[in-house]
């Protein structure tokens, strides 16, 4: 039986509608969530038939229960979706209904499903990031705390490191008791994710093997072993986008545009992006802003200090990271190492990164 089928899925419950083609009949199921239960659902379904799910924060286990009972996970972008669907009220009935409709008009906005083997590996780096950031809050803490009470560590490259530890250990000292101890409770709880931190990127580096994506990515300035597995491991398949711009969209480096009456203005960066992968180009942009008196021949900083100057240091690392974002896309495209422009295009926020 030919049908449509799409699943509103919850955090323990998904709702699902199966619209049959040719009759139009529409049955709706309240589907509780357990191993096995949406595999059993789709029992006895058309093998090959699309099914329809929003990408939620669960949506990995589902669709791999679609897959296991022969039929199509078809991951849709939940923004375009709601945005076409036009609908003023929002009920679970009416959004799994919307999924169907849209299904039925071909005109579903669906996203790109990874492979399991590199949803897998994803989780590698994605952890990695999430210890850095927890790396880097206890030791912005550590510091305001110092700073509260006027006490700053001098005359070191590194705070945290072996000559800062010893000057933060004498300051803390000098700090009210219970301050003392609970700044003292912090580095306590750094060294342990430090140690996380760096076990975590040795099982990476052991696991992770250098593919020729990653190579081809780490000629990029200010990319590295780490940003590169984080670049080829989310942006997967490269042919999926048509062009670099599509790529640096995705990757969320494009400023919005608003343009009206003759007028235009370029606004901040879009949220609804892989913030993973964005987070790895401002990575590689912040490195590229750190060595651009290092790099003065380099278009990525020369592009840096160009746009520092006149627009300041934030919208001038959004367009390096651009612009690495569509290098990423020739450089894998053309599977050729990263050359510096010979000469820079009209755009100033990113241009093509390989020369012809």
């Amino acid at each position: 039986m030919k049908e449509y089928i799409s699943f509103d899925s919850h955090k323990r419950y998904t709702l699902a509608e199966r619209e049959q083609i040719e009759s139009g009949r529409v049955k709706q199921q309240r589907i509780e969530h357990r191993p096995g239960a949406i595999a059993a659902y789709l029992a006895g379904a058309q093998p090959g038939r699309g099914v329809a799910v929003e990408a939620t924060g669960n949506w990995y286990w589902i669709v791999a229960e679609i897959e296991r009972a022969r039929l199509v996970p078809r991951l849709v972008h939940p923004r375009k979706a709601k945005l076409m669907m036009g609908m003023i009220n929002k009920t679970d009935k009416l959004d799994v209904h919307g999924l169907n409709r849209l299904q039925r008009n071909g005109t579903l906005p669906t996203v790109w499903i990874a492979p399991g083997e590199l949803r897998d590996l994803r989780e590698l780096t994605r952890v990695r990031m999430v210890l850095s950031r927890q790396r880097g809050s206890l030791k912005n803490r550590i510091q305001a705390t110092l700073a509260k009470w006027g006490l700053v560590v001098e005359e070191v490259s590194d705070v945290f490191g072996l000559a800062g530890r010893v000057q933060i250990q004498g300051l803390l000292d000098q700090l009210p008791p219970h301050t003392a101890w609970s700044s003292r409770l912090l580095l306590e709880q750094l060294d342990f994710v430090q140690k996380q931190s760096d076990e975590h990127e040795k099982r990476l580096l052991e696991l992770l093997k250098q593919t020729p994506a990653m190579q081809l990515l780490k000629t990029l300035p200010g990319v590295g072993v780490i940003l590169s597995a984080v670049m080829a491991l989310e942006i997967g398949q490269v042919d999926r986008f048509a062009s670099g711009e599509r790529l640096a969209s995705y990757a969320g480096t494009t400023p919005r545009v608003i343009s009206s009456g003759g007028k235009t203005r370029h606004g901040q960066l879009r949220p609804d992006v892989n913030r993973y992968l964005k987070w790895a180009y401002m990575e590689a942009a912040n490195v590229v802003a750190m060595n651009n008196k290092r790099w003065p021949d380099r278009h990525a900083a020369r592009l840096y200090r160009r746009l520092r100057e006149n627009k300041g240091h934030a919208k001038a690392i959004g367009a390096v990271a651009r612009h690495l974002a569509e290098a990423s896309w020739h450089v894998l495209t053309r599977k050729e190492s990263y050359r510096d422009p010979a000469v820079t295009g009209p755009s100033q926020q990113g241009v093509s990164a390989v020369s012809s």
